[in-house]
């Protein structure tokens, strides 16, 4: 069914900003790149990405009395920062557990960035020593059954709000907000960049463009080093958001593009490339960006810039997720 017929709890200001990168562009001497700014998007704890895809997801929370927002992530969660923020709008609890998801030896990791502005939005924060993955956690599934067990009811939220039945209905939105703003800046932007790990993100946008009569690429850069498990979410996501939207046909698979080689090898750490797109695109623009997300996908874009693999006549349009909190458990990387 269309977009606007599933409910909908609004969280976010409005449509989020879209701004030109002028010296970016000119320093890289190709293609035209601009920013859409999902940092910016809601007055929730710093807003992000996952703002967007929750305001699919309330109203089913809200319509089965929960009373707790139950979800996971790594420590440095993006993901659960904004579950607390909007749990604490919505006078809810939320139950988040933090497992060890990325190897960084900042002493500091666990006290600062996301995971303290989610003690102070009255989280209970719940550590957890499991590694990195995208599937269903064990951790997470028993958090579910301890908030049973007290007498409440919780609503399950998965990693990233991807793996679940809306998940992919937020971005699906961002791409119909995206053709409006195009009509208002007179400008088409053939191609999209976003990162992709838990992949509802992307995959939200890829159906929501399949339904309009311009094509152009989207192009995410996995910054989970496990790219074929990232590309096989993103496909997933994709179609069954499409299928919700009543798209009316299948996906191509050249629809759905995932790019490795910015990642590094393990998830949250920052290698060469990440470093140096943070810096250069904070030094040219005072955009900041994290090492964990927005840093390697700024750096796949970058890259695919440089080489003309984005053509000179392109106009790009950089997905920017808003996972600048996390940098300050990030702060011997730039000593």
């Amino acid at each position: 069914m269309p977009l606007q017929d599933f409910p909908r709890h609004p969280l976010l200001f409005g449509p989020s900003p879209v701004h030109p990168l002028e010296r970016l562009s000119e320093h890289l001497g190709g293609a035209r790149i601009w920013a859409k700014r999902e940092d910016c998007n809601s007055a929730l704890a710093f807003g992000g990405n996952k703002t967007r895809k929750l305001e699919y997801l309330i109203p089913e929370a809200l319509a089965q009395g929960a009373d707790t927002l139950v979800s996971i992530g790594g420590v440095q969660s993006n993901h659960t920062r904004q579950v607390a923020a909007v749990a604490a709008r919505l006078g809810l609890k939320a139950v988040l557990v933090q497992e060890d998801w990325v190897d960084w030896p900042d002493p500091v990791n666990d006290k600062v960035g996301n995971i303290l502005l989610s003690r102070i939005m009255g989280a209970d924060v719940r550590m957890g020593t499991a590694g990195f993955g995208i599937g269903i956690k064990e951790s997470w599934t028993e958090a579910l059954e301890s908030v049973r067990a007290a007498g409440g009811t919780p609503y399950a939220i998965p990693a990233g709000a991807s793996d679940h039945p809306l998940g992919g209905l937020g971005f699906a939105g961002w791409a119909h907000e995206v053709q409006r703003q195009e009509r208002e800046l007179g400008v088409f932007f053939d191609t999209v960049v976003v990162c992709s790990v838990t992949g509802s993100t992307q995959a939200g946008m890829i159906a929501g463009f399949a339904g309009q009569d311009r094509p152009r690429r989207v192009l995410g850069i996995d910054a989970s080093a496990r790219i074929v498990e990232t590309r096989a979410q993103v496909s997933k996501i994709a179609r069954n958001t499409a299928g919700l939207l009543g798209l009316g046909r299948d996906l191509h698979d050249e629809e759905i593009t995932v790019l490795e080689g910015w990642a590094g090898d393990r998830y949250g750490v920052p290698v060469a490339s990440t470093l140096e797109a943070i810096r250069l695109t904070g030094g040219l623009e005072g955009m900041i960006l994290d090492p964990v997300y927005e840093g390697k996908s700024m750096a796949g874009l970058i890259d695919l810039v440089r080489t003309g693999t984005i053509a000179p006549q392109s106009h790009v349009l950089f997905a920017h997720l808003g996972g600048q909190p996390a940098l300050n458990a990030y702060s011997g990387a730039f000593r």
